[in-house]
């Protein structure tokens, strides 16, 4: 399937990035995140995000990240973002220097939930793989970009038809940290029917 960083645009666009055809690096912004109100209350909508429109209903979408996050929150990797109320993402979010947390969030109607597995901080490359059958989401994370394991398998109610997807990075305390996207791929759907 053809695929373009020239044809993904930004919502929240960073302060300091670079787009080559193979290379996206962002360098994330101080006090920036996605979050809606469950248990913390607080509503967050201002994570730089670089999005690609599809109405194909079936694909896999696959990067590797490579992240030098050392602050507490500091995280990258993919996402589904359909507007403030209704969006999905999974990445690494540094918690210390011991370990870090492998987690997605899925925003439905605006309440998010996180759910997420403790892998060691000394991890600082994940690959990820998006994959849509319809409204029906699954992503699967990789350490070597071969063998993919399985996150998550969620709906969103507003991933009908036309939706946007690609990448994000932030910092949601006072921060900074380099987050580097490669081996993007759009592909044909890699998640199987349920049979």
């Amino acid at each position: 399937m053809k695929f373009d960083t020239k044809d993904m645009k930004w919502i929240h666009e960073p302060k300091a990035y670079e787009i080559t055809k193979d290379r996206i690096v962002i360098q994330t912004d101080p006090f920036t995140d996605f979050w809606q109100r469950t248990y913390y209350g607080f509503q967050n909508d201002n994570a730089p995000a670089l999005l690609y429109e599809t109405g194909e209903p079936y694909f896999s979408f696959t990067v590797r990240t490579d992240f030098e996050s050392r602050c507490r929150f500091d995280q990258c990797g993919i996402a589904v973002y359909e507007d403030s109320d209704n969006w999905c993402k999974a990445s690494v979010e540094y918690e210390n220097e011991h370990f870090q947390r492998l987690g997605s969030v899925v925003t439905n109607l605006g309440y998010s939930d996180w759910a997420t597995t403790d892998i060691s901080a000394e991890i600082k490359t994940v690959c990820y793989r998006l994959s849509r059958r319809e409204s029906d989401f699954c992503i699967e994370y990789s350490m070597d970009g071969q063998t993919y394991h399985q996150m998550r398998i969620f709906h969103l109610f507003r991933g009908t038809e036309k939706i946007h997807f690609g990448i994000y990075a932030c910092s949601p305390e006072d921060s900074s940290f380099q987050a580097t996207f490669t081996k993007m791929e759009l592909t044909d759907c890699k998640w199987p029917a349920h049979k």
